[in-house]
């Protein structure tokens, strides 16, 4: 994922470039996963803390995490040096490091470990391994929250061939992506999809949340918990 250093600078245009099919921009999705993600969070009985950014890019997220969860520690980890670069330049600060994926020792101490739209970058050799990290970064008890883009979704690979750096992309079938949690140990609490209607049917939006069992949304966080307390 070092190739990464020849997107950071146009991460940004890059990937509103693709969302610009579903008539929304990376914010909206941005606070929407991570609403998501407090919800499953407070059904776990899991106050994230600490949050670990697995795969944080230019470190977009940060912040969010921050404003939307009350984490009080964000690091950001990513392969991509320069990434790295400009997410400490624009986002660092207090409550929020950055380090390189070199820099970086996986140590059980994090309440939560974010990682969206993260594997379908690994090669498959390697997602075992990066799992694993994800796994000894977490504390007992504490929980994974997965995105990926689903691969069932049309419009996903409408998007996804509109992104430069996601053009390459090997996707995952939500069944592999528990597998891979299962597989480091980790216990699968939940799948859900997510991002069904574009802007242009945004008055069905409030149907969505009966539609999570299906697979239609443009995509799907599995929520997992290291066992343990």
């Amino acid at each position: 994922m070092a190739e990464f250093d020849g997107f950071a600078a146009s991460y940004d245009e890059d990937l509103e470039r693709g969302l610009a099919l579903t008539g929304e921009g990376k914010l909206f999705y941005a606070r929407r996963r991570l609403a998501a993600v407090q919800v499953a969070a407070a059904r776990a009985g899991v106050v994230p803390g600490r949050v670990l950014d697995f795969g944080s890019g230019t470190g977009t997220a940060a912040p969010l995490l921050r404003e939307m969860l009350g984490a009080g520690f964000v690091l950001g980890v990513d392969p991509s040096a320069a990434s790295i670069g400009r997410a400490r330049a624009e986002h660092g600060g207090p409550g929020i490091e950055f380090r390189t994926s070199a820099e970086f020792i996986p140590e059980p101490t994090f309440d939560l470990v974010f990682v969206n739209g993260v594997f379908h970058h690994i090669p498959l050799a390697n997602r075992g391994v990066a799992m694993a990290a994800v796994a000894a970064s977490l504390r007992p008890g504490g929980l994974v929250a997965l995105w990926e883009n689903n691969p069932f979704n049309p419009g996903t690979r409408m998007v996804m061939r509109r992104v430069a750096f996601d053009r390459d992309a090997v996707l995952l079938r939500p069944a592999e992506s528990r597998r891979l949690l299962e597989g480091a140990g980790l216990v699968v609490r939940s799948t859900g999809f997510h991002f069904v209607f574009p802007r242009a049917l945004a008055w069905f939006r409030p149907l969505e949340p009966a539609l999570a069992g299906w697979p239609l949304g443009g995509q799907y966080l599995v929520v997992a918990m290291k066992p343990g307390r």
